[in-house]
């Protein structure tokens, strides 16, 4: 699957990484930033010094406005800029306001949380970033240069530590370039405290959905347990006993036989039923265990490298495992697939899984398939997938899941 940051792109390979386009991108980043930083100081600068000025002739409370409102342009430029290292889009925050006319524009604005918020980063950007981003492009590219400037004789151990800097420099930018692209993301992107009670509450009415589904699985589960299956043990206890009275080899004794082993198969069919609804082995030895138990029962060999710090909070945890049998199940029946593996490990408060298959691949996550309902289960915990499925295999599924231990 392609890289979608920065960040992705040096920890997944950190040699081909030297040869592709991202170390550029993020150089590219961070010049811009320092050029755009230096522009955000002298507007706001400018805004401000203008506004205090004349605010004693009651005008400057128009400086100071074009300063929040040219706030509102730097942050766009950023989100702009953001897509050299992080490919996934970051919408506009900004609603249009309910009347035509620049007054309404204006006092819309004003009155929007994203423009406050878009105001302190500009500071931000005015007071820290950019010079951040000028002390990494001197650290990687000035200091080497020093270093060979002062070769001579005696000065061969800076011309190295000047090379070393410069071979890490790919890293180094790209580092600190994948930092800011993440904090510029979650100042930026639009919250949903900003898109309305509605959508809060009709987030919070999915979650309570999905708990009330868990919690009636689980239900079920006991009900089955202690009903059914006891009823189906009762059952073939009564026909041993009934086989006393008949004659080996009868007609009768021979239906008990037949009756006998359809009883076997619906107890062993309720008791995977049964399994699968709340698997014991999830609730006692956690999700890796879990997964490698339900893959074992799967029709071709299963790898499952699960690495996780510690047991994961039991929502997440739960959902985790339905989604896996799930994405297992649509693997089973829809790919044809000799060979799958799971793989998921926990990082920046983040649980993510990769799941792939060397089946005909084709899978469409917008074609009512299987993954329509991963998605949703996703959903209800915030989380989010992409899938790569060419014609002709393979397929992979990504997975993030916010995740916080404690």
């Amino acid at each position: 699957m392609r890289p979608r940051t920065a960040w992705q792109a040096m920890a997944r390979h950190p040699l081909r990484f030297l040869t592709s386009a991202w170390p550029w991108r993020s150089l590219g980043y961070l010049l811009s930033g320092v050029a755009v930083g230096a522009a955000a100081v002298l507007v706001l600068l400018a805004g401000t010094a203008a506004g205090v000025v004349l605010l004693v002739v009651l005008i400057g409370i128009a400086p100071l406005v074009g300063v929040v409102l040219a706030a509102t342009v730097i942050a766009s430029v950023e989100r702009g800029r953001l897509r050299l290292v992080d490919l996934d889009e970051v919408p506009d925050p900004h609603r249009p306001p309910a009347e035509p006319g620049l007054r309404a524009w204006i006092t819309h604005r004003l009155t929007e949380q994203a423009t406050w918020r878009e105001l302190g980063f500009a500071l931000l950007s005015a007071v820290a970033l950019w010079w951040l981003d000028l002390l990494v492009l001197g650290f990687c590219f000035v200091l080497p240069a020093l270093c060979f400037a002062s070769l001579d004789g005696d000065t061969w151990p800076w011309t190295v530590l000047g090379a070393l800097v410069l071979l890490a420099a790919p890293y180094t930018v790209t580092a600190w370039a994948g930092a800011r692209g993440a904090l510029v993301r979650t100042l930026l992107a639009p919250r949903d405290r900003e898109l309305g009670a509605e959508l809060r509450e009709l987030r919070a009415s999915r979650v309570r959905l999905v708990d009330a589904f868990d919690a009636e699985r689980v239900r079920i589960e006991r009900d089955l347990h202690d009903g059914a299956q006891q009823r189906l043990v009762a059952l073939g206890m009564t026909l041993g006993l009934l086989r006393l009275d008949v004659p080996p080899g009868s007609a009768l004794d021979r239906g008990l036989t037949e009756a006998e082993g359809q009883l076997a198969a619906a107890h062993q069919e309720l008791r995977t039923l049964v399994r699968g609804l709340n698997p014991p082995v999830l609730a006692d030895h956690g999700l890796a265990a879990a997964v490698r138990e339900q893959v074992g029962r799967f029709p071709f060999p299963v790898t499952v490298d699960l690495e996780l710090p510690q047991r994961l909070p039991r929502p997440i945890e739960t959902h985790t495992y339905y989604l896996i049998s799930e994405a297992m199940t649509n693997i089973a029946r829809h790919s044809g697939a000799t060979t799958a593996r799971i793989h998921g490990r926990y990082h920046a408060d983040q649980l993510v899984l990769e799941i792939t298959d060397d089946g005909r691949g084709g899978a469409d996550p917008t074609g009512g398939s299987g993954l329509t309902g991963l998605a949703d289960r996703l959903g209800a915990v915030d989380g989010r997938m992409r899938v790569s499925s060419p014609a002709g295999g393979p397929t992979l599924l990504h997975v993030e899941i916010p995740c916080h231990f404690g």
